[in-house]
């Protein structure tokens, strides 16, 4: 099969297609009575599907995919301004969780959202580790502040500009400042050898933290997490990671404690018009 077919019954030649294809991979010349793929099509093409999601009258079919596979646009439930401006400012980092462990079905529906999340050619390099057992996740969250005793002695300065003594103490004094006591920690990890893997996981994260807010779940980035899973090597060798691989970002999920009752203002926006 070639990498795109086309009915030439359903094709209007509006020439939608060639013009949304990111790669410019396909073409409708005077003369052609429906658009062709250029020669390099197959060995261009990043799998995108946008010839398939945009065609109006479903006239494309791409080798991996058929229109028919995909769902359908659904008007009634795109978000209007307000909704969306409300649903994004009313976000919080939850930093208290209740011990109700999530079900597995709610944090694969929330990860499957975020694999939509866009990636540098599409590459969709994020994988994800799930951390299930509040007791593991302690079990991490002691091994941080290893890290953090490590860093005092080797770097003094550095503990000192991130205030790691507060944090050292309040665990020896019972309270986690690491990963707050979170049920859950989602950890999105991908290889280091591809140039898109870091900001793609980035904004999966955000994505996920966008998805479990609909879900009634709470979320906070785990900073020191991802600061210690970067640098200390004991660590690394705990979340046995593929080789290759490296984490870029973690969130601790789970049901807030506490109900947000205002939305506190933000610093103005900062912007350069040229």
């Amino acid at each position: 099969m070639k990498l795109i077919a086309i009915d030439a019954e359903k094709c209007q030649r509006d020439g939608i297609c060639v013009m949304e294809c990111p790669a410019r991979l396909i073409e409708l010349k005077p003369g052609d009575k429906i658009p062709q793929t250029i020669p390099e099509a197959n060995e261009l093409c990043i799998r995108c599907y946008h010839c398939v999601a945009v065609c109006p009258t479903g006239a494309l079919t791409h080798e991996d995919l058929a229109p028919q596979a995909c769902s359908p646009v659904q008007k009634g439930l795109e978000l209007g301004p307000e909704q969306v401006g409300y649903f994004l400012r009313s976000r919080r980092s939850i930093r208290a969780y209740k011990k109700t462990p999530v079900d597995r079905n709610i944090l694969t529906t929330v990860i499957d959202v975020a694999r939509y999340a866009p990636s540098g050619h599409n590459s969709q390099p994020v994988k994800w580790l799930v951390i299930q057992d509040r007791k593991d996740v302690l079990h991490l969250a002691n091994m941080v502040v290893d890290w953090m005793r490590h860093v005092q002695k080797e770097n003094p300065a550095m503990a000192q500009m991130l205030h790691l003594h507060r944090v050292i103490a309040a665990w020896e004094d019972g309270i986690d400042r690491i990963c707050r006591n979170a049920p859950h920690l989602v950890v999105a990890y991908g290889d280091k050898t591809i140039l898109h893997t870091q900001p793609a996981c980035v904004i999966a994260l955000t994505y996920l933290e966008l998805a479990a807010k609909a879900q009634g779940l709470g979320t906070c980035w785990a900073g020191y997490f991802n600061a210690a899973a970067a640098l200390w090597p004991p660590l690394q060798k705990e979340l046995a990671l593929p080789e290759n691989h490296a984490s870029y970002g973690a969130m601790m999920i789970g049901y807030p404690i506490f109900v947000y009752h205002r939305l506190p203002a933000r610093k103005e926006s900062d912007i350069s018009w040229r």
